[in-house]
Order: structure tokens, then sequence, then C-alpha cells
């Protein structure tokens, strides 16, 4: 866990160390305060070291993947904690019998059956989707854009899966080369240079960004269709090319415009004043 940034966050009007690790692009959460707040034990660390043995002894891995983060105590110190990212503190969560835990177990299998819904009928996910967007202030434009951008997204997920490529790490490595060709950024320095750390970038992007990177990635599944790669580095070739389409599109309209397609503005900015997303 390195390159991580400390914050606190509120729960309950009660603090909550975090720390954003850069390089994982994940939240930490501070294991013994999240025990404190839904226990109201006297003694956190102690039900957290009893919860770790009944963990393990019920065959549960979630203890032994826990990690340590050197966090600020109460008297100014830097200690060790154990921390677990969002997905093990969900998991921990339905592991503590407590009544201010069950909120949380009832979201959790809230969203579970809503996922099974989803696999199967995606429209429902659609909707959903659609609605989600409507009431964070998103201009229907937009949201038709958004959905169209996720359409051609898994017309090229199911291409590279098609051609062999894993998905996880060789996906991330190709959107990657797809859009640091048409935008100029990796997707590291893009989700940066808007500000962004957990969140979506596609949902931070104007229209005219989120139809460049449709192109890009629409242009590398014609490609890759048309070319059949037999390896990786094949693949990563094709999505290059793709995004160069792209990319050179991008340079011409801020040629004849005058003005940057990619920029720092973010959804915040986007939903203050909507044109700007147009």
């Amino acid at each position: 866990m390195k390159n991580s940034k400390t914050a606190i966050k509120l729960f309950e009007q009660k603090q909550v160390r975090t720390a954003w690790d850069d390089e994982e692009e994940k939240w930490y959460f501070s294991i013994i305060d999240v025990v404190q707040i839904l226990t109201q034990s006297d003694r956190p660390r102690k039900y957290w070291s009893d919860l770790k043995s009944k963990l393990k002894k019920e065959g549960s891995e979630l203890s032994e993947k826990i990690g340590q983060l050197k966090m600020q105590s109460s008297d100014g110190k830097l200690y060790k904690t154990d921390v677990a990212d969002t997905e093990q503190l969900f998991r921990l969560i339905q592991s503590i019998p407590s009544p201010k835990a069950e909120p949380f177990k009832l979201w959790i299998a809230k969203v579970a059956r809503e996922r099974i819904d989803e696999i199967e009928d995606p429209e429902i996910g659609f909707d959903r989707l659609m609605e989600t967007y409507l009431k964070k202030g998103y201009s229907k434009q937009w949201i038709n854009q958004r959905l169209k951008s996720i359409e051609v997204r898994k017309e090229l997920t199911d291409e590279w899966d098609q051609r062999g490529v894993k998905k996880g790490q060789e996906y991330a490595i190709l959107t990657n080369e797809i859009t640091k060709a048409w935008s100029g950024f990796d997707v590291k320095n893009y989700k940066k240079l808007k500000g962004l750390k957990k969140e979506n970038l596609r949902d931070n992007m104007s229209n005219l960004e989120l139809v460049l990177n449709m192109l890009a990635e629409a242009t590398t599944t014609e490609i890759s269709k048309e070319k059949k790669p037999k390896t990786f580095a094949e693949n990563k070739k094709i999505a290059n090319q793709g995004g160069t389409i792209a990319g050179n599109t991008r340079k011409e309209i801020e040629e004849k415009s005058g003005k940057k397609v990619v920029n720092k503005l973010s959804a915040k900015d986007y939903l203050k004043d909507k044109n700007k997303l147009d």
C-alpha cells in the first residue's frame, strides 16, 4: 500500500480514519474505528481480535487478507492499524451482530438482489442507471450518450474476450493504451487532471469527451474484428491504432475550435452549468 494519503471521514458524527492509495485506487478504512462505532465496545481492539480468531476458525480468509497502514492516533502519533478496503469492510460488517450494522446488511442484500435482477434482464440495469443519473442532475442528452458508451464498451470487451484477453490487468492495460492514444493522458493522469479518485472517469466527461472515447473504443473493436489478433502484443497494437484515430479527430477539433477537448472539469463542475456538458 504505497502513496497512501490519510483522511478522516464521519460516520454518524464519529470519526473513521481512512487512507486513499493512489496506486491501487482504493480507500482503506480503520477497522478498529468501524468496530467501535458498530459495537459501542469499550475495547474495540479486543473485539476485533476475538472476531479475527472466530473468522479464522470458520474458514474465512478475510482476516488473513487484512493489511496495515500507519494512521494517526488520538495522541497525535502514527501507529500501524489494521485496515480494510470497501469490499472487505462490507464482509466484516456482515460478521458483526449489531443493530447499527443491520442497515448496512439490508443495503448489501438489496444491492445483491438488484445485481441478480440485472444479470437476468440487462434492460433493468439501464433503467436503474438512467434513474440514478437523472437524480444526480445530468441532462437526458448526456445520459443517452453515457448509456451508448456502455454499449460500445461492452462490444469491445466481448471482442477482447474472443481474442483471449484476460479480464483485470490486461483489460486495464489495453484501456490505458486506448485512452492515452486519443486523449494524451493515461487513465491515472486523466483522473488526476479532473481531481478524481475512485469516481468513474466516464461519469466526469463532457459529451465531446465521451464521443471521442466511444470512437476510440468502437474503432478498436472494428480493427480487431478484421485483424483477429492472436497475442496480447497484437491486441495492444490495435488498441493504440483505435485510440490514435480518435486522437487525430480530437486534434482536428481543437485546431478548428481553438479549445481543448480534454479538460479538468468534472461532474461537479458540469452539473453547476449543464451547458458545459454539451
